[in-house]
């Protein structure tokens, strides 16, 4: 009886100790991405005038790589095909505004920001781009309004010491995550399901 309890004490003790590597081995993968600044731009049209909304509230929520990413060739490493695991941001719906008066609350209404509070972008992978060598394709599901799209989006890099300051655009129609285009002024303002994403960010990471 003894030695069947020391054999289990062995072998909790070995898979204790397995996962302790695995999950010292996963952290290392996992590098403590932050966002520097970040800022995201939403423009549309409507049969009055043109539109505007952005935010600069945005969260990395999970960043996970294929193998241990750390020190200085830490962009040089993650941008290569293969090397993203996983890349998550969220954006809190309610914080997107526009210089327009009268606009948010329509837009907000039409986001279902009280359900849904967060926009979810999650980027898959990146592709080589058709521009400069700073190109890429990233592809990757976007979630607003509780509905689930894949978009592939065009981005362009550029390395600054620590950081990476990542630009692109992506458009998109609202009709195709179910958001039905706001109206306002009694129906007299219709805007446009096509609007254009832009967003600037600048990513960094401590180097080891």
């Amino acid at each position: 009886m003894k030695r069947h309890i020391g054999v289990r004490v062995v072998l909790a003790l070995a898979v204790a100790v397995t996962m302790c590597v695995i999950g010292g081995a996963l952290a290392r993968a996992q590098a403590p991405l932050t966002i520097d600044s970040a800022r995201i731009t939403i423009s549309g049209t409507s049969n009055i005038h043109a539109y505007t909304a952005s935010t600069t509230t945005i969260h990395v929520t999970r960043a996970q790589f294929a193998g241990v990413v750390e020190g200085p060739d830490f962009w040089s490493y993650a941008l290569k095909p293969g090397s993203l695991g996983m890349f998550e941001v969220s954006i809190p719906a309610t914080t997107l505004t526009s210089p327009r008066e009268g606009l948010d609350a329509n837009m907000h209404k039409a986001l279902q920001t009280s359900e849904h509070p967060d926009i979810v972008f999650r980027l898959l992978r990146f592709e080589p781009g058709t521009g400069s060598a700073s190109s890429l394709r990233g592809i990757g599901v976007l979630k607003i309004a509780g509905v689930v799209r894949e978009v592939a989006l065009d981005v362009t890099t550029e390395r600054k010491d620590s950081t990476l300051c990542v630009h692109g655009q992506v458009t998109l129609l609202m009709t195709d995550f179910g958001i039905k285009p706001p109206v306002a002024l009694m129906g007299m303002l219709k805007t446009d399901p096509k609007v254009t994403v832009t967003f600037e960010t600048v990513l960094g990471v401590p180097l080891t």
